[in-house]
């Protein structure tokens, strides 16, 4: 029984791991999706977020804002939530990069070159595809804001990775009856 689990375990491990990367290709996919739109199309996109995010803002702090208000905020605050979602998308396209390299034992200071490189990289493929969209134009500043939002990510990913092998792995480190 016990060689049985040892192999169901090696099994997983072997099947699991590549998949790993799939939130990351998705992540790829879903960025490369919004640079594909249009100008006209990506900035009625980010005035409708910005619609909901300060409607969401104006119902919990009870601010008392008109939807005329909040329509002319979201006009006004448009270039901060587009980079904003520049940022976020990266962060989280950061997070799905570097969590499976960890998985594959990529830690420290080459953990964030990889995933850095991997991240920037794709910021900078992005931009040069947005060329060729109609009314959108690559952006040296958009590849800076997200490679801070990977480097963000991969701080986060760390962190939480060290936390949990400190914390809820550390029993799972060792073999039983090894000492700690």
């Amino acid at each position: 029984m016990k060689y049985f689990l040892l192999y169901i375990k090696q099994t997983l491990r072997f099947v699991l791991k590549p998949l790993s990367f799939v939130p990351a290709v998705v992540m790829m996919i879903v960025i490369f999706n919004f640079s594909d739109q249009t100008a006209d199309n990506s900035s009625a996109l980010s005035y409708k977020v910005g619609v909901e995010v300060l409607t969401v803002t104006n119902d919990v702090l009870d601010k008392g804002w008109s939807l005329t208000r909040i329509r002319q905020m979201s006009e006004e605050y448009q270039h901060y939530i587009r980079k904003a979602a520049h940022f976020t998308e990266y962060l989280i396209l950061a997070i799905t990069v570097a969590f499976p390299l960890y998985v594959y034992g990529l830690r420290g200071i080459p953990l964030v070159i990889v995933a850095g490189m991997i991240c920037a990289g794709y910021a900078c493929l992005d931009e040069y595809h947005q060329s060729f969209i109609d009314g959108r134009s690559p952006s040296k500043k958009d590849v800076v804001i997200d490679s801070c939002g990977a480097l963000v990510g991969i701080i986060i990913t760390r962190i939480v990775s060290w936390t949990g092998m400190m914390t809820i792995f550390h029993p799972l480190m060792y073999k039983e009856g090894e000492r700690h």
